[in-house]
């Protein structure tokens, strides 16, 4: 019997849903906690809403998949034909979604090889894509994981919000904790660096800070074949032109994907949210 190499992600990807049928990638969701309520991300909380009860200042939280909702997904992935399971997660770093990952793991039908791909967003989302294009190919569990992980290593995340506040409510900001007190004015840019989020750069105004986020994006992707993911949380206008400026800028550009980002990330950046992901390919 051939063997079929099946990968596993979560929530937190943001991979369009036609291109996860596509390619047969099955997401673990995530979830936010909002009052005394836990929500799945993607079918039981809408960014909207999130938005709205953020801007209210309502308690938001988030918690990472169980190991057992692990568990039946890679029981009902092997029962639908897997060999061998590739489950790529967001950053160890920020969750601990890899770990419920590792813990199923062991008890899974079939091999189960979990990947910490210190990503997030759609940064996670070509990870995601690279280990199914080498699978689809007739590459191993372990050929899969080599595509995720090289893909992961020249794969690049920046980032604007307009406060650092819900960030550092969730405890997410890292190094960039120096910029807490009076600096909370600074609109800051940051970056996943590591597996973290840190400071990337100190801009006065959010006009200059968006600016920068664009000449930055660009700096990294310079002639290289790049796909590029504009996301943003209650921001279309300001995430739509972005990437007309990056569509007309970058001249190796293959893909461009726009698109919000779910309630997980959005609790933890707040509304006004803009990021970039360019990822060589």
């Amino acid at each position: 019997m051939s063997r079929h190499v099946a990968i596993v992600t979560d929530s937190t990807a943001y991979l369009p849903p036609r291109t996860m049928q596509r390619h047969g990638i099955t997401a673990v969701p995530l979830t936010v906690v909002l009052g005394d309520r836990a929500l799945e991300e993607g079918t039981e909380i809408s960014t909207r809403s999130l938005a709205q009860a953020l801007q209210k200042r309502r308690s938001v939280t988030t918690s990472r998949p169980s190991p057992q909702h692990f568990a039946e997904t890679y029981r009902r992935v092997a029962e639908s034909g897997a060999t061998d399971i590739v489950s790529l997660h967001l950053s160890a770093e920020l969750s601990g979604t890899h770990d419920a990952a590792v813990l199923a793991a062991r008890e899974a039908p079939v091999p189960v090889r979990v990947v910490d791909t210190g990503m997030v967003g759609m940064a996670l989302g070509f990870c995601a894509l690279a280990a199914a294009e080498a699978a689809e190919a007739g590459g191993t569990a372990d050929e899969a994981v080599t595509a995720a992980e090289k893909r992961a290593g020249s794969t690049s995340a920046y980032f604007y919000v307009d406060t650092l506040d819900y960030l550092r409510r969730g405890g997410r900001i890292g190094a960039a904790q120096a910029l807490l007190g009076s600096a909370l004015a600074v609109k800051p840019l940051l970056q996943l660096q590591g597996g973290r989020i840190e400071l990337l750069e100190k801009v006065r105004t959010a006009s200059r800070a968006i600016a920068r986020l664009e000449e930055v994006a660009a700096e990294r992707a310079g002639g290289a074949e790049v796909d590029v993911a504009v996301h943003h949380l209650a921001a279309p206008e300001r995430a739509s032109a972005l990437a007309d400026r990056l569509r007309a800028r970058l001249t190796g550009l293959a893909e461009l994907h726009v698109s919000e980002v779910g309630a997980v990330i959005g609790a933890h950046t707040g509304p006004g949210l803009l990021g970039v992901v360019v990822s060589p390919r």
